[in-house]
């Protein structure tokens, strides 16, 4: 494989980051649509939709590997996005700067959603054994 130039280094670094930013959002939608399937319990679904979210996972894995590869290539073995960025020319900057920012948040919204889905499913499931098996402590001696 050849060498690639700081500036192809970049442009891949801003494209990945731009799709992550396409991913979050896809990501968002498939959570609220989990939400809501949960609360309805609706399996199926639940199960078509984790097949959904497992390649877009994978594919934000993959570039926040090679994002991290690149940018310590770039700016040294410890350095990070900030540190990236602080070496660009203003407009590149700025724009790299807005998206990284955004990407972050949705990040912290993508987090959110998912353990708030984990806690709706795993409260369901707690419900179902008590249903299914009983209260341990129903008939404890006093």
């Amino acid at each position: 494989m050849s060498r690639m130039t700081r500036e192809q280094a970049v442009g891949k670094l801003t494209a990945g980051v731009t799709a992550d930013l396409d991913a979050c959002h896809a990501i968002l939608a498939l959570l609220a649509r989990q939400f809501d399937a949960a609360l309805r319990h609706r399996s199926t679904e639940l199960t078509a939709l984790a097949d959904e979210l497992a390649p877009l996972l994978d594919s934000m894995e993959q570039r926040r590997v090679q994002r991290v590869t690149l940018v310590r290539a770039l700016c040294g073995a410890k350095a990070d996005m900030a540190a990236l960025i602080a070496t660009l020319a203003a407009p590149q900057r700025e724009a790299l700067t807005a998206d990284w920012q955004a990407l972050e948040q949705l990040v912290l919204e993508c987090k959110r959603l998912n353990v708030r889905n984990s806690a709706l499913l795993t409260e369901q499931f707690s419900i179902m054994q008590r249903v299914l098996h009983g209260e341990e402590t129903l008939y404890e001696a006093r």
